[in-house]
């Protein structure tokens, strides 16, 4: 059976250097043995989470929207690609609030102590965080790297890789530069090969 990567990709612009930088991983990934599932969260039905602790105690969302077929992508992945541009030095809101919704994980790990994700999936499943920025300053992927490394823990899906590009005001096309588009398909067939490899 095929190991199964969900690729989460944070941007609204379809077609442009993120959804590029993208489409490269999951091939590589793909052509490692993996099949893919390519989540646009800007046009998933879901909600922010309204911090109303319902998952403290049970292990579903309150919130009645498509939260849960994600929630059951996520258990089931054994790899993750998340691919987002930085925006204000965060991720794009629809990302973010998918990612906060994700709560019921935290708190199945967290503070009921029996985490959705068994240890012996925890231990194959792996993160590729790729990330592009207009801005070319030292700091500018502090905040989205964070973001995506907490996630990461939550979900029990270790962060072992990210491809960041700085300077896109500047380079504008992706497809000027080949080397990153040939780094995320690498990136990703490494990410494939990994979980492929792991029992």
């Amino acid at each position: 059976m095929k190991k199964k990567i969900v690729a989460l990709f944070g941007s609204n612009v379809f077609g442009g250097n993120t959804d590029k930088l993208l489409n490269e991983a999951i091939r590589g990934a793909e052509e490692a043995g993996c099949s893919v599932e390519r989540v646009d969260v800007v046009q998933a039905n879901i909600s922010g989470c309204r911090q109303i602790y319902h998952c403290m105690e049970k292990e579903t969302c309150v919130i009645r929207d498509e939260a849960e077929k994600y929630f059951t992508l996520l258990k089931e992945a054994d790899g993750i690609i998340i691919a987002t541009p930085v925006m204000t030095y965060g991720i794009p809101g629809h990302l973010k609030s998918f990612m906060d919704r994700c709560q019921p994980f935290y708190m199945a790990k967290y503070h009921r102590k029996n985490s959705f994700i068994t240890p012996e999936h925890a231990k194959i499943r792996k993160t590729l965080f790729i990330c592009i920025s207009g801005m070319n300053t030292p700091d500018v992927f502090i905040g989205p790297v964070l973001t995506a490394k907490a996630f990461c823990q939550i979900i029990d899906a270790g962060y072992v890789d990210e491809l960041l590009q700085n300077d896109m005001d500047t380079i504008k096309d992706i497809t000027t530069k080949p080397e990153v588009l040939k780094a995320a398909y690498e990136k990703g067939r490494t990410l494939g090969e990994a979980v492929t490899k792991a029992r």
